[in-house]
């Protein structure tokens, strides 16, 4: 069992900050693993919405929640929205002494219903697979070529945790969606996310996804805006700033989980990622990723000209202004393109981060930074 303890914490100050709190992440990252690690508070009350008894227990919502007390933790809340008018009526109510937690699998979904009921009431904690400072730094290849899921990353083999995501896959397509209100076929959805992952790393442009699917733009960015909601994939939006020179507007998108990107594209084990042509995209996504689950991504942006300078990832540009360059070389050399980012954005410092065993710095501005420093490091930046 890999112990979650700085989301842990961060998933208790939340709860004894409001009267309700929503743990969001993708479908089997942990999220059930996590609530039952909340012991603080006792009792604790909890019930499966995906299970039938539970769902019938709640069919008088008031009557089976008003009078507890503790922990109350609903798992899988979108399978019934109705409730988040009854959790408002309950916490509105002074002699209600119980605490929520309500665990979802698609954000944009729950944060609509939440901020028609609940705003002001309820707090939100994301979640994600595991990550560097979680597993130790020295287990970066396996993360990197199995993902963070966490059945995925803890099977008894390469071969075990691939099997684990095609399975995953399948019910994620045939299940997952459907129970989520979205009406798409399954081998649509799969085709479309077949292709973001051969464009992972690449600006999204909405009329060539449409012309290879055999539909229209909007259609295409819906099946987009779908895999983003469930936590499937990112759209990275570009950051402007005020200057002659042409910028890109275009969204990147990525596929949030190594694991699953290696699945999609068919890649079974590491001599087959070395040698495969998205080996420097996919690790691209997966160090972005890493930076990402510990900054979080609400001041996370890349940049880039249409003169070809370009930063991977720019994070708090009006605080911070770090720039992050991801370089698949066991060698780091200073480009031109680093250069002109470093004076057009004015950089605080760039960061290029690589799988080689040492950080060390280039020149002022400038550091190598390896894979297995990127948790302390980014961490202390964090804090400073």
């Amino acid at each position: 069992m890999i112990k979650r303890k700085k989301l842990l914490a961060e998933l208790i100050l939340r709860i004894g900050e409001n009267p309700v709190t929503a743990l969001l992440g993708p479908r089997q990252c942990g999220k059930t693993t996590l609530a039952r690690s909340v012991v603080h508070i006792e009792p604790v009350h909890r019930f499966d919405l995906e299970d039938p008894k539970d769902r019938a227990v709640l069919q008088n919502p008031i009557m089976a929640l008003r009078d507890l007390d503790g922990l109350v933790v609903l798992d899988e809340i979108h399978r019934m929205p109705e409730l988040y008018e009854i959790l408002r009526v309950l916490v509105d109510d002074s002699s209600c002494s119980a605490k929520f937690l309500v665990l979802g699998s698609s954000s944009p979904q729950i944060i609509r219903q939440v901020s028609e009921t609940l705003a002001g009431r309820i707090g939100f904690v994301d979640m994600g697979g595991f990550n560097l400072r979680e597993i130790g730094d020295s287990s970066w290849n396996s993360l990197w070529l199995r993902g963070g899921f966490p059945r995925s990353f803890l099977a008894g083999s390469d071969r075990a945790s691939l099997h684990w995501r095609e399975d995953f896959t399948r019910t994620f397509l045939e299940r997952d969606i459907p129970q989520l209100g979205f009406r798409i076929p399954p081998e649509a959805m799969r085709r479309f996310w077949t292709m973001l992952a051969h464009y992972h790393g690449q600006k999204w442009n909405a009329a060539e996804f449409a012309r290879s699917l055999g539909t229209r733009e909007k259609a295409a960015a819906s099946y987009l805006d779908i895999l983003c909601g469930t936590f499937m994939a990112r759209r990275l939006q570009p950051w402007h700033v005020n200057m002659k020179k042409r910028q890109v507007r275009a969204p990147k998108v990525y596929i949030r989980d190594s694991g699953m990107l290696h699945s999609l594209i068919s890649i079974q084990a590491f001599r087959e990622l070395f040698c495969h042509i998205k080996v420097g995209a996919s690790w691209e996504g997966f160090a972005l990723e890493q930076i990402l689950s510990i900054s979080g991504d609400r001041k996370a942006w890349y940049w880039g000209t249409h003169s070809g300078a370009e930063v991977d990832l720019l994070l708090d540009p009006k605080g911070l202004n770090l720039g992050f360059e991801f370089k698949f070389s066991e060698t780091v050399r200073t480009t031109r393109s680093m250069r002109m980012a470093l004076d057009d954005l004015t950089l605080n410092h760039l960061y290029i981060v690589y799988p080689g065993d040492d950080s060390f710095r280039i020149d002022e501005k400038i550091s190598a930074l390896s894979i297995s420093d990127v948790a302390d490091t980014v961490s202390g930046l964090l804090r400073a």
